[in-house]
């Protein structure tokens, strides 16, 4: 027979238990965003650490192409370009060292994405000594870049992965797929460049500079999806600028002149330039996006603190003696959580009951989990596409952007979501063993 207690359970407990663990949640949600934050700022860092290596790729293709032919201010320029990057470097090292300080027991991929681009980064110096040697081709040269360039890109992915809050999430894939237009930009300058070069039109080339703008087109479609309106409207305003409509009339060039057709060599300088040009302008919006995101942590976590601090302070109140008994009822008569109206933060009035405190968290917290399950459909597609992209590249030999309509000429033709190819494709996995 169980022994009765001393005293029932009162009322003025329970209040005190709820604060508690209404209080655990918002330091727990407290210290995720901090963890978010240092993800974010991880972030902010590769976006600049890649802009450097995209320059520093292609000053080190125009002192390959050009070797011998008075280089001496070429490799000038191209040694100050590796010393800012370096800057970038030991930035980025700094800002990657504080998620092993305190890493999420979330973050394990992200730790992973960041082990891969360190090892990119110490073969660093070995590809910069083969540019001085001048012992790489262009076409490896670029492959090189854009394979280390693509670890950076990676973190970037998984930090967008890892976010937990929607206000963040949207601007950090917003941020990606940025990125990843300004690589393709890239790859896009190193092809147009070497086929200028060449003097005549080859229509394999042609071919792969098609499938680079529709990569960059379909970067952009996700950005503008994703991004605020005040960045959307200064977006638009640079897609007006003078290099942008050099380029159009550039690629019109290269993709309408029948393969084996004459170029003329001296437009790739010009095209080389412009392009160049057209990366420099998305850097501003990257700035933008990610001060916006370091903003935004800010706020999120200011408010969480004043939250955090408004319920010590309500837990340090005794409690009202003469409310007991309507607190009591209170459970049992309030409407459904789904039925309350719109919250409005922890931190408006310490008069109201700790029931209506804890249904705010709750539909606050719903809200954010339906947001961010609709946002995260997207990416796990995304993620499906990519890997089953992989596995074709690993298999068929191709690049990203022919694995990518390697995909879509299926569907196409299947009459079905790329998704649903994708998993396809991974299903098949087994029987598509990447070749030796």
């Amino acid at each position: 027979m169980f022994n009765q207690p001393h005293a029932p359970y009162g009322h003025s407990t329970t209040m005190k238990s709820s604060l508690c663990f209404l209080l655990a949640a918002k330091r727990a949600e407290l210290a995720e965003l901090e963890r978010l934050a240092q993800s974010i700022a991880l972030a902010r860092s590769t976006a600049a650490l890649v802009h450097e290596l995209q320059r520093e790729r292609g000053l080190s293709n125009l002192s390959v192409r050009h070797a011998g032919m008075g280089q001496a201010p070429l490799d000038a320029q191209l040694h100050q370009q590796t010393l800012g990057t370096d800057d970038w470097v030991a930035q980025w090292l700094l800002e990657s060292e504080a998620l092993i300080n305190a890493p999420s027991p979330h973050a394990a991929r992200l730790l992973s994405r960041v082990a891969y681009a360190l090892q990119g980064l110490d073969a660093l110096a070995l590809l910069r000594s083969r540019v001085a040697a001048k012992a790489l081709s262009t076409q490896r040269l670029s492959a090189d870049y854009a394979r280390l360039i693509a670890s950076l890109l990676a973190v970037v992915f998984e930090a967008a992965d890892h976010a937990s809050a929607p206000e963040l999430l949207r601007p950090l894939v917003a941020l990606f797929n940025l990125m990843q237009c300004k690589e393709w930009t890239g790859q896009e300058r190193a092809l147009g460049a070497t086929l200028f070069a060449s003097t005549q039109v080859h229509a394999q080339e042609q071919a792969h500079l098609s499938e680079l703008i529709e990569a960059q087109q379909r970067c952009l479609e996700v950005f503008e999806s994703f991004a605020s309106a005040a960045l959307l409207q200064r977006w638009q305003e640079r897609q007006r600028a003078q290099p942008l409509i050099e380029r159009s009339r550039l690629r019109r060039l290269l993709l309408q002149t029948p393969a084996g057709g004459a170029l003329e060599p001296h437009l790739s300088g010009v095209w080389f330039a412009c392009c160049s040009q057209c990366m420099d302008e998305m850097r501003p919006i990257e700035d933008q996006l990610t001060q916006a995101l370091v903003e935004q942590a800010s706020a999120c976590m200011a408010q969480v603190q004043a939250e955090i601090g408004q319920l010590e302070q309500r837990q340090r109140q005794p409690p009202e003696a003469d409310t007991e008994r309507l607190r009591g009822s209170a459970f049992f008569e309030a409407a459904p959580p789904a039925l309350q109206p719109a919250p409005q933060g922890l931190a408006f009035g310490l008069e109201r009951s700790v029931l209506d405190l804890v249904q705010e968290q709750g539909l606050r917290l719903q809200a954010a989990a339906t947001e961010l399950e609709t946002l995260r459909v997207s990416l796990n597609e995304r993620k499906l596409i990519e890997r089953a992209k992989g596995l074709l590249m690993a298999h068929q030999q191709l690049d990203e952007p022919a694995a990518h309509k390697a995909l879509r000429e299926l569907a196409m033709n299947q009459n079905k979501r790329m998704v649903d190819v994708a998993e396809a494709v991974l299903s098949m996995s087994h029987l598509l063993a990447p070749r030796r």
